[in-house]
């Protein structure tokens, strides 16, 4: 064995390492990370610690979990892309047990009819929820969701221009700009109003004028990152496909409910975070990214992923679930795959198709109108406290809002910090991601939230507030 090898990796030893790097054309190991700035590479020696036993490292593990508390221990009012909601038993007791709980990705020849039917049903609930009659099962998440639409725009109108509004999630934003690039595709930001964070419709047709014929799609989220609802979704519409444009609409699908689906106001492409259906927090993954798009084989050829279609068998007695259209997919097509989506979040769909089928038409309404009703109580409550705005914008809003602290001496980090002394964990501060808003945190209140919560929240700030007089 050569001595750089190491028995667990398998491509460690000089020779093999060699040979890989030739294929691809680079001389180098650094120069696969040549894009990454010089100042985050760590140059010292790391520090790590000596060898423990198996026992060592399980108490030690234990010490380290022991100081997490999780929203059942403590009140939390932090969302912003990952929201706290009731998970009703049955769904952890359903995708537990072994014909859907694996963490393969199945193919053709090996998926169960059971589990091609699950995923069929949560294309067709979805499908309902979003007015748009093709979904796919499914994405990574909300933000990978966005990039592949924005590819996906590229493919179908030749066009190397992407307008996104300037009030998006930054890590959202992030991950899109990635996805664009290797595609040669610009991403351009349009400005909002500063009174309602609405997308602002002159500046929308002054991008559409600098880059005349060049814009392949128009992104707007409904609601958006701060929480407010964009009212203007008909006019934005219009202004897109009247240039000939696509428009992709990102959407928390918990909003549906009660607000008007991207399907009605034309939506070409809609994307978004189908975590709030079923899926716990979890530190932040896995999550389950929905995607959808009309039903035109022009699009549906163009979109990513899988779909799960119903078909018969020959003699037509039987019916059958099958993968479909997977000539798309990357262990098939290879470098030639519309996307290299060749793993899907199919667990969380299954989760997700349980709790829309739980809630029904009805469920989902009614989900919808008591989070309206709790962030509301909550909004107006914090808004009667002299040194605090709540909400920020002068817009309707769903789950979640800014509230704005601007009473002299008071920072949303001193408060953030005390809300945690109290034992309540705040919103989100967006001070360093949207700087003119100046002292804000952005909360979240979702079903999980009753009224003595919001009360013991209203109560604690008022208290932080009002003592750094």
């Amino acid at each position: 064995m050569e001595k750089d090898a190491h028995p667990y990796i398998p491509n460690s030893p000089r020779k093999i390492r060699n040979t890989l790097l030739k294929e691809i054309g680079v001389n180098d190991i650094s120069e696969l990370y040549s894009d990454v700035p010089e100042r985050l590479f760590y140059k010292g020696k790391l520090k790590l610690p000596k060898v423990h036993s198996e026992y060592e490292i399980f108490k030690q593990v234990r010490r380290m979990l022991k100081k997490n508390r999780t929203v059942l221990d403590m009140c939390t009012f932090l969302g912003a892309g990952v929201w706290p909601h009731y998970i009703p038993a049955v769904i952890k007791a359903l995708i537990s047990r072994g014909e859907f709980l694996t963490s393969y990705t199945p193919y053709q020849a090996e998926i169960s009819q059971g589990m091609l039917q699950t995923l069929f049903e949560y294309q067709s609930l979805m499908a309902e929820l979003l007015e748009m009659p093709v979904v796919n099962a499914s994405m990574y998440d909300w933000a990978s969701a966005l990039g592949e639409a924005a590819l996906m725009t590229n493919r179908l109108t030749k066009k190397k221009v992407f307008l996104v509004p300037k009030i998006i999630h930054p890590e959202r934003f992030s991950t899109l700009k990635t996805y664009a690039e290797s595609a040669g595709i610009k991403i351009v930001q349009v400005n909002f109003n500063r009174d309602t964070g609405q997308l602002d419709l002159n500046d929308l047709d002054s991008k559409f004028n600098e880059f005349r014929g060049e814009v392949a799609g128009v992104y707007i989220e409904n609601p958006s990152y701060l929480g407010f609802l964009e009212t203007q979704v008909d006019e934005v519409s219009d202004i897109a496909h009247r240039n000939e444009s696509l428009l992709v609409v990102g959407v928390d699908p918990t909003s549906l409910g009660v607000i008007r689906p991207p399907g009605d106001y034309d939506a070409d492409i809609v994307v978004g975070e189908g975590q709030p259906l079923g899926n716990p927090l979890n530190f932040g993954g896995p999550l389950l990214g929905i995607f959808a798009t009309k039903d035109d084989m022009k699009f549906i050829r163009q979109m990513p992923g899988r779909i799960i279609g119903m078909t018969k068998s020959e003699d037509g007695k039987y019916r059958g679930f099958v993968m479909t259209l997977q000539t798309r997919e990357q262990h098939i097509r290879r470098e030639r795959a519309t996307s290299n989506i060749c793993s899907n979040e199919a667990l969380c769909a299954v989760a997700a198709a349980i709790y829309l089928s739980l809630l029904g038409k009805k469920g989902i309404v009614e989900l919808g109108k008591t989070i309206l009703y709790n962030s509301h109580y909550a909004m107006k409550k914090l808004n009667a406290i002299d040194g605090v705005k709540a909400p920020y914008f002068k817009a309707p809003h769903f789950k979640e809002f800014l509230v704005t602290f601007y009473r002299e001496g008071i920072s949303v980090e001193t408060v953030h910090e005390k809300l945690l002394e109290k034992g309540i964990h705040g919103g989100k501060n967006v001070k360093r991601e949207f700087p003119e808003f100046g002292e804000s945190m952005l909360l979240c209140v979702t079903e999980i939230h009753t009224k003595e919560d919001i009360d013991e929240l209203v109560s604690a700030i008022k208290e932080i507030v009002e003592g750094g007089r």
